[in-house]
């Protein structure tokens, strides 16, 4: 219930932290205590073991999750009680096996997670298989996690933590294979979809990882400052920033007459509006296609039909007479606070880790981020927006590219001074010879596997860690003491030579090079056929008002600069080219918007 003490915001005395995943009737106590150090001080008691599983069964409980306080160093307890809870349920998840680390509530709260979505995704694991299976013999199903890497179907449902940010994940994947092609090293990425809009950094190169995140909470990220925000997850990810703002998020007003956009969205069923269907609620894609940056007749080739009058409606009902608006300066709010909610995604991922937006370029994909990347960019004082071949769909290019890969870990704490490389490089041969049998299971023999060892470290009394490469033997315990003061200057801007340092658990990052994937061609990629052209009133701004704005495909678009304003509309996305943007296309297929005051 306390978790960590901490809060996304410190004004806010209305603010509540999730609810709890699990009530607390539901959560019971075993008799067992394994030292810190591997010394049983009370023995399993199995009565009481059985005892709060069968209460659990009684209540109805489908999955179990089981968190002894020294799990991570001595499993013993936590493996005997998991043994008699799968003799009664399916679904089970042991805190030792997600996540051998330590500290009691970070691995709880990842145990917890684990289990409680668990039973949604082995069931669509299993009718996802079934399908393939049907279809043709001998698939291998791979699903992406949280940290970019692939991992086989089997375990991905028995970990399935690991995958909760797995969509997110793949297009910042992509995005850094699309930063190789185009020769830009730093990218901000926006992929905005229907529910959420999500955006990381690509640095050097480099995608940004974190050790953890958070869920559930209005702005889900791995911050190193605002934390409290959501069910904490401590697995290895891309370190992604997460809000509610995407084409079927609602617009609202609060009790104070301001306009808000999300976090709750129409989704499919009812969705917006103007899809025709149940939705009569003002969200970003009806103010989008009244505002005509999206086609007022019908999306993806003419497939979705769209009914703008119910748009219309929507918007006056919901938004413009309640504010005492007209319709476009309403649908123009909507649109505007939509972006002020992805700017905060985007701040969380630059401005909070000390990166200004301007020296880097948006990379812009998912259905509906091209429609708002360059007046995004814009406030952001960002000048230029790359628009990827097949936006709508570029998640999926990241599935194409991602390798297999696995993060194998063992607690092991110890100050530097005592380092016995010894025992150190014993255990690191035992967590590779585990990953190794594992990843031959799965088809990857002899020289197809690379292991990387990384280690955690971090000063006397700290709370976090830092994760470092751990340098090749033989080592000692200066010299990794000397590697940590280096990364933790460059992290943090200071380091503490006179501080002791201490080591807390040994990982092993395991890549399986597969020989059947063959490099993109984005310029292949990139030449589909537009979809309409032609041209269309326009809104802007209240400046500007309505402008006749060209309609125009991708096909259409050359090397040499195009003014805006300009709609570009493909069967996947629209991009939006305001006044005072141009557009090119690059020979490798891409799309770029520069702003040009």
């Amino acid at each position: 219930e306390i978790r960590r003490v901490r809060l996304p915001v410190l004004y806010n005395i209305a603010w509540r932290k999730p609810d709890p995943l699990v009530h607390r009737h539901l959560r019971l106590e075993v008799e067992e205590r394994m030292g810190a150090h591997g010394r049983v001080v009370v023995p399993l008691n199995n009565d009481s073991a059985h005892t709060a599983l069968s209460t659990l069964k009684e209540k109805g409980v489908e999955s179990v999750a089981i968190c002894f306080l020294h799990s991570y160093g001595s499993p013993e307890h936590e493996h005997a009680v998991g043994a008699m809870a799968r003799e009664q349920f399916e679904f089970v998840s042991l805190s030792a096996d997600i996540l051998p680390e330590l500290r009691e509530y970070e691995r709880t709260a990842t145990a917890v997670v684990d289990a409680y979505v668990k039973p949604l995704v082995n069931r669509y694991l299993d009718k996802l298989k079934n399908g393939l299976e049907a279809l043709s013999d001998g698939i291998q199903l791979q699903v992406m996690q949280s940290n970019g890497g692939m991992v086989s179907a089997a375990t991905a449902a028995a970990t399935p933590v690991g995958i909760i940010e797995s969509g997110p994940a793949a297009g910042v994947i992509a995005a850094a294979e699309a930063s190789k092609a185009i020769g830009a090293e730093n990218l901000i990425t926006l992929d905005m979809g229907g529910t959420t809009a999500k955006s990381s950094v690509i640095e050097g190169g480099k995608i940004a990882a974190s050790a953890e995140y958070e869920v559930g909470g209005e702005l889900n990220q791995a911050s190193r400052l605002i934390k409290g925000g959501g069910h904490l997850i401590r697995i290895p990810a891309i370190n992604i920033s997460e809000v509610g703002a995407g084409g079927g998020s609602i617009a609202w007003i609060d009790a104070g007459d301001v306009l808000h956009v999300g976090p709750i969205s129409a989704g499919a069923d009812p969705g917006p509006a103007c899809y025709g269907g149940r939705g009569n609620q003002a969200t970003v894609t009806d103010a989008n296609v009244v505002l005509g940056y999206l086609n007022p007749v019908a999306l993806i080739g003419g497939d979705l039909r769209i009914d703008i009058e119910r748009a219309k409606t929507a918007i006056v009902t919901n938004v413009a007479e309640p504010l005492g608006l007209d319709l476009l300066a309403a649908a123009h709010g909507i649109h505007r606070v939509a972006n002020a909610v992805m700017q905060r995604a985007i701040r969380s991922v630059t401005i909070e880790r000390g990166r200004d937006p301007r020296d880097f370029a948006l990379i812009a994909f998912g259905g509906s981020g091209p429609v708002h990347a360059a007046t995004l960019a814009q406030d952001l004082d960002v000048g230029r927006v790359v628009v990827p071949p097949f936006p709508g769909l570029f998640s999926s290019i990241g599935l194409l590219v991602s390798k297999t890969q696995r993060l194998f870990m063992q607690s092991m704490l110890t100050r530097l001074e005592n380092f016995d490389d010894v025992a150190v490089e014993d255990s690191f041969k035992v967590l590779e010879s585990k990953a190794r049998g594992e990843f031959i299971a799965e088809g990857f023999a002899g020289g197809r596997v690379v292991m990387e060892r990384t280690v955690d470290l971090r000063y006397r009394r700290q709370i976090h860690e830092l994760n470092v490469p751990f340098p090749p033997p033989p080592v000692d315990g200066i010299e990794l003491a000397d590697v940590f003061h280096r990364e933790h200057e460059r992290t943090y801007g200071y380091s503490m030579m006179e501080e002791k340092v201490e080591l807390v658990s040994l990982k092993v990052k395991v890549t399986g090079l597969d020989e059947h994937r063959r490099p993109l061609s984005w310029s292949a990629m990139a030449m589909q056929e537009g979809v309409v052209s032609g041209q269309r009133k326009v809104y802007f701004d209240a400046e500007k008002g309505q402008l006749e704005t060209p309609v125009v495909e991708r096909s259409s678009i050359t090397e040499a600069p195009m003014h805006g304003p300009l709609i570009i509309e493909e069967y996947d996305t629209t991009v939006v080219v305001p006044p005072k943007w141009m557009v090119s296309l690059s020979p490798e297929g891409f799309l770029y918007l520069e702003h040009n005051p």
